[in-house]
């Protein structure tokens, strides 16, 4: 596979894994996407509390998968390349560790090493409302050069399920890393005829 097509999924331990799942679902149909994933602990346990699945059910959209302590992994060095990475969702204290530097597991370090490496990190942040210290947080992995990406659903395409609304959100990240798909009707403009 080449380096391009190689895409990391980062699981942290927020609410909402159920964006994570849909991702892998989605990504599992490009085939040439290479999908590196790594959960971590906390993700284990809110995949199990909201979505009723266990770490291993969901490691299994993944191509390659990855232990969430083996900072000896591929994806911990700059010298693997990759097309970015996707922390898909992000709690507020992987999105403090990336900021602050400080990365004591492979899904923080392998966000670190993006943004060294100057490759897209697309952080799905999930919290509201936020505090000063998590504005600033986001505000500072913008400026070293990830792209903070909330998931603020839209109307304008009439979603009629919650699986709509998570649609939405994962293709406003793909569009991010170019990757087509037909998630969600776009927009075309008030009073445009299909």
């Amino acid at each position: 596979m080449s380096p391009t097509n190689r895409l990391i999924i980062g699981i942290s331990g927020s609410s909402a894994p159920q964006l994570a799942l849909t991702m892998l679902h989605t990504l599992k149909e490009v085939e040439s996407i290479e999908v590196h994933l790594v959960v971590s602990k906390g993700a284990e346990k809110s995949i199990e509390y909201e979505i009723g699945m266990t770490r291993k059910e969901v490691e299994a959209f993944g191509d390659i998968v990855y232990d969430p302590e083996d900072l000896g992994a591929a994806i911990s060095s700059g010298s693997f390349k990759t097309m970015g990475m996707i922390v898909i969702p992000c709690s507020m204290r992987t999105l403090a560790a990336i900021a602050s530097g400080y990365t004591p597991d492979l899904l923080t370090r392998t966000a670190d090493v993006c943004l060294k490496e100057r490759r897209k990190l697309v952080m799905v942040t999930r919290e509201t409302p936020l505090s000063l210290i998590h504005l600033r947080n986001m505000e500072t992995v913008t400026l070293a050069g990830a792209t903070i990406l909330p998931p603020v659903p839209a109307f304008y395409h009439h979603p009629q399920t919650i699986d709509d609304l998570l649609k939405q959100t994962v293709g406003k990240v793909l569009d991010q890393f170019e990757i087509d798909h037909k998630l969600f009707k776009r927009w075309e403009g008030i009073g445009t005829k299909n």
